[in-house]
């Protein structure tokens, strides 16, 4: 047996076990979601949904960019939106998606497309764009938050939903006369 005592070797390897742990600690944490992402051309618009019979309707809906200015690859990148009709403090409806994943990771420099729409809703017999005429008809906002890995929600901005129908994006510009 060497110099070394039976409680010394378990000193030593408790010294290392925390050593260890302290480093797993450090590497395994999620980077700050602003300093690693950025969010850009983000479009408020109202969305149509699909009819049912002679219900029609609308829910508020969020455009935007997404981009990697980190140096890494992000494997996990998840955007939440809370929408809320103008005046009201409560939520009025919500949405999430995955903006990466370890199939489709986001590199650097990348930017993804993401879109948001609220889960609440009008409804009405009328055409769509007639409902913002309605008495009972209030104007909504959104917030957008990201958050990369565990890290916490971090929001990222707010808008008012513009009073439209459609995202400028998928509007449909007239045909070229030949």
């Amino acid at each position: 047996m060497t110099g070394r005592g039976p409680v010394r070797w378990a000193v030593d390897i408790r010294r290392l076990c925390v050593a260890a742990l302290s480093v797993a600690a450090v590497s395994c944490q999620s980077p700050d979601p602003q300093a690693v992402l950025e969010v850009s051309d983000v479009e408020t618009y109202w969305a149509v949904d699909s009819p049912v019979g002679d219900t029609r309707y609308i829910a508020p809906a969020a455009r935007l960019h997404v981009t990697n200015k980190g140096t890494d690859v992000l494997r996990s990148v998840q955007a939440t939106a809370t929408f809320r009709r103008k005046g009201e403090a409560a939520t009025w409806g919500s949405d999430w998606q995955q903006v990466s994943n370890s199939a489709r990771p986001l590199t650097p420099g990348q930017k993804a497309l993401v879109l948001l729409k609220s889960d609440a809703r009008y409804s009405s017999p009328v055409e769509p764009d007639a409902m913002f005429a309605h008495q009972l008809f209030k104007d909504a906002r959104v917030e957008i938050f990201l958050r990369v890995g565990s890290s916490p929600w971090t929001r990222f901005g707010e808008a008012d939903v513009e009073r439209r129908i459609g995202s400028r994006a998928t509007q449909v510009s007239p045909a070229v006369s030949r």
